[in-house]
């Protein structure tokens, strides 16, 4: 009989870590070297997890539901669905944000069946005008069109499986997944003169992956531990141009002016007030009232 020991004399074998220990630990890095910030498990990303309530779809058509809302609001699914005996869906599950989505096919025998009209959802994203009209292009009725009704900039869809989505904007959050505070840098701009080529470039050194950004050239940049976006064209200060989070940007712009910087106009964004400033030095940046 071999002794189960034997393992242990020999030779240790590197291994690679977990892909999310390895990502979060890069990000904890990034923060506590940049920042200044402490290495703590709560500057982690948000993991989607059933909290007190969870919402419990019953669809018409399962597969095509959960493509949907990976597409549509940039949902991740949380392993295999169940598939029964006759090839419906009895049970799967999203993850959206820090929150899960659970869904299965309509099922009269259990009393599983959607609602007269749809459940109503609400749900955050980053971006609500693209959300609606990614929406609405793979089918979905529009309910009540994007605009701010002074409690952020929202909409509503009814999806092509009969449920009706509350589409809000999601809170302003750093790479950390915190709300910003007075004086911390919330969101990076990379401005490049070739917005192609830094996209093969850096996502052939870094891995960064790019979704189309709401101007001419920009995009919007996915990687560990990064906030920001990617904007190429020519007449740019060429970098990194930085967007910092105030308390009262009013204040902070006439700051700006007294100290012999130069401030623009304010302008409200779906995210806040924000407004483009230079500093004393001809340095470009953006101050952000959340």
């Amino acid at each position: 009989m071999t002794d189960p020991f034997d393992a242990l004399r020999e030779p240790s074998r590197p291994a690679d870590p977990d892909p999310r220990f390895a990502a979060e630990l890069r990000q904890k890095l990034q923060l506590a070297i940049l920042n200044g910030g402490e290495m703590t498990t709560t500057e982690a990303p948000a993991r989607a997890e059933l909290h007190s309530l969870t919402p419990y779809l019953a669809v018409s058509d399962a597969r095509r539901a959960l493509d949907f809302y990976v597409e549509v609001f940039g949902a991740t699914r949380r392993g295999d669905p169940i598939v029964m005996s006759d090839g419906r869906i009895g049970h799967a599950e999203l993850a959206v944000g820090d929150s899960v989505l659970m869904l299965a096919e309509e099922s009269e025998d259990v009393g599983h069946v959607a609602a007269p009209g749809g459940a109503s959802v609400r749900i955050e994203v980053p971006d609500v005008e693209g959300a609606v009209r990614r929406a609405v292009a793979r089918g979905a009725e529009l309910l009540r069109p994007v605009a701010d009704t002074g409690h952020g900039l929202s909409g509503a869809v009814r999806d092509p499986f009969g449920q009706r989505w509350l589409v809000a904007q999601a809170p302003p959050r750093t790479s950390a997944g915190k709300a910003p505070r007075h004086g911390e840098a919330g969101y990076f701009t990379f401005q490049v003169p070739d917005d192609e080529a830094a996209k093969e470039f850096y996502g052939g050194v870094l891995g960064w992956q790019f979704s189309p950004g709401h101007v001419e050239h920009g995009w919007g940049i996915e990687g560990n531990g990064l906030f920001g976006g990617l904007w190429g064209g020519p007449g740019r200060q060429v970098g990194w141009k930085v967007m910092y989070a105030v308390d009262d940007l009013d204040a902070a712009l006439a700051r700006v002016r007294e100290l012999g910087g130069q401030a623009g106009d304010v302008e409200r964004q779906p995210y806040g007030l924000s407004a483009e400033c230079v500093d004393n030095q001809g340095i470009e940046f953006w101050l952000w009232q959340p």
